[in-house]
């Protein structure tokens, strides 16, 4: 069976909550693997996460998660949308990975207010693309869909 994986970044659960319907949508064709990335040096603040986002800094990141991706044959990459981009720990973890040459990448994010949502999945599709990564699909979802499974399921069997 082909193997997947799961890797997200979720500071209020929203992320998360979306990377749990990616897994279990994606079972039913592969072997899913999931993993959280954890920042270890978050500020304490949301404001404070912002900025850090706003100035593509890099998070430090926990080493409980793979960095070698290459065993797998799909890799959706999922972050919530910070200052226009990408959460730092996302960031982080994308550039220390490798394995993406000529693999399947699916990208996405989750967003409060919309700001940002497109320059962000480009900026997560950009960097996956620059790795190598061969075929590379995304969807958004806002905030306040989080919870409906049916919208989720639906936006990602449309990237199929």
């Amino acid at each position: 069976m082909k193997k997947a994986a799961v890797f997200f970044y979720s500071y209020s659960g929203n992320t998360k909550k979306v990377a749990l319907v990616l897994q279990k949508e994606l079972s039913a064709q592969y072997q899913v693997d999931i993993g959280r990335i954890e920042a270890l040096d978050e500020a304490d603040s949301f404001f404070g996460q912002c900025m850090r986002a706003l100035r593509k800094k890099q998070a430090v990141i926990g080493v409980n998660i793979s960095f070698d991706i290459s065993d797998y044959d799909l890799i959706a990459l999922g972050s919530p949308v910070w200052a226009f981009g990408m959460a730092p720990a996302m960031r982080s973890y994308m550039n220390k990975c490798s394995g993406f040459e000529s693999k399947d990448i699916i990208v996405f994010a989750t967003y409060g207010s919309g700001m940002g949502k497109d320059r962000c999945v480009r900026e997560m599709a950009a960097t996956a693309v620059s790795k190598g990564a061969g075929r590379v699909r995304r969807f958004l979802i806002q905030q306040n869909d989080t919870a409906n499974v049916q919208l989720i399921s639906s936006r990602i069997k449309e990237m199929f």
